[in-house]
């Protein structure tokens, strides 16, 4: 039996506290935007790695180490360095033959070359972002997912030749667009990881999606509707944090239906003339709709997006997470976006752009996983480097 005597001396070490670390522990502060770790030798990043969830005993998983840290550095240099700047990253952290070291240059704050610790924390970062990727098993489900969705929403889009149509079987709305995201790729997602507080695959929203694009603000109100009688959008399925208007002023939208409902019910064919009209109307009375907590949105981008949770059935052998074999039940985010024809416009160029958006979200990332110390390094560097 091993006696433990009481003491706060140690035998190898000068007693001190690692404030900044403890301070990231106690605020809450999200893995990303430490500047070190805490570590003090190879042992230590064996522990933290068992902690982590890595048996470093089984050949398989340090084989997956050496993959993520492959993948991390190909993935900075691909994005967020200049071409022919991957040299800027030290050797030791780019062809490391031990991951495992990579935890303890993190660590070492006061010990030269401080590139170590800075490049290291940014692959460790990226690292990170890959591992909660591949570890998400609604990822690995998602074939079965995407199923089971796009099941739902074939249901009320139908074509007609080249055309598509929204209906609930009463109702019926011809769409300008359709487009389906059926997978976010890899890229993307970690992209998207980088720049999120919570840090976690489970939070990216958008995998699965559609945009509806329709003629007028008013048809997309309509669309709306169309969606709650086909029970596809409901409030018990919306997420309600997730919601982003910057396109429909509802209170605007209520007036305008009711000045002009008697017109739309004697309306024998499609009234898009009509609807041109109360939409022009819709324009001029509504106010500008800002809920969106989208940081990388350009100005002037304008659309519903409503995030929705779908029950995913996994069956038999597919549910192997049922040690029994039985069936498995979770709930799977996915977006319905509705747009009109000139906010669909100008998403195709300038600010509110996919182009400039993707542009916004990847020098968010960079500067997160590089860290103000980092950047300054970098500058530095190719500062006195010759062009």
């Amino acid at each position: 039996m091993t006696d433990h005597i009481a003491s706060l001396k140690s035998s190898k070490h000068k007693f001190s506290l690692n404030w900044g670390y403890l301070n990231a522990i106690t605020s809450g502060m999200s893995a990303i935007d430490l500047s070190s770790l805490a570590l003090r030798n190879l042992h230590d990043a064996r522990q933290f790695a068992r902690e982590y969830g890595f048996d470093l005993d089984q050949p398989a998983t340090v084989a997956r180490i050496r993959r993520g840290h492959r993948e991390a550095v190909a993935f900075i240099a691909a994005n967020f360095l200049a071409e022919g700047d991957v040299h800027l990253i030290p050797a030791e952290v780019r062809l490391a033959d031990d991951p495992l070291q990579l935890l303890v240059y993190a660590s070492q704050r006061a010990e030269p070359p401080e590139s170590l610790r800075m490049w290291s924390c940014a692959v460790l970062k990226v690292m990170h972002g890959i591992f909660y990727i591949d570890s998400d098993l609604k990822l690995r489900h998602f074939n079965t997912i995407r199923e089971q969705v796009f099941a739902s929403l074939d249901e009320v889009i139908h074509k007609d030749g080249d055309e598509y149509f929204l209906t609930d079987g009463e109702v019926c709305l011809p769409l300008l667009h359709y487009d389906k995201k059926s997978h976010k790729g890899r890229n993307s997602i970690l992209l998207k990881l980088l720049q999120k507080a919570a840090y976690l695959a489970a939070d990216i929203y958008d995998h699965l999606g559609v945009r509806l694009t329709f003629a007028t603000r008013f048809e997309c109100l309509l669309a709306l509707h169309t969606l709650q009688r086909a029970h596809v959008l409901s409030v018990t399925n919306v997420e309600p944090q997730r919601t982003r208007n910057t396109l429909l002023d509802l209170d605007a939208a209520k007036q305008v239906f009711i000045k002009y409902r008697t017109l739309l019910d004697r309306s024998g064919r499609y009234p898009a003339e009509l609807l041109q009209t109360m939409d022009a109307e819709l324009m001029a009375l509504s106010q500008p709709q800002t809920r969106s907590d989208n940081q990388h949105s350009g100005s002037g981008f304008s659309s519903l997006q409503v995030t929705l949770r779908k029950m995913i059935h996994l069956h038999g052998e597919e549910s192997a997470a049922d040690p029994e074999g039985r069936d498995v039940d979770f709930f799977f985010e996915y977006e319905i976006q509705l747009m009109d024809r000139d906010s669909h416009e100008r998403s195709l160029s300038g600010p509110a752009s996919h182009e400039a958006y993707k542009r916004r979200q990847v020098e968010a990332a960079r500067i997160r996983v590089f860290g103000r110390e980092l950047l300054d390094w970098i500058a530095s560097q190719q500062a006195v480097t010759p062009a």
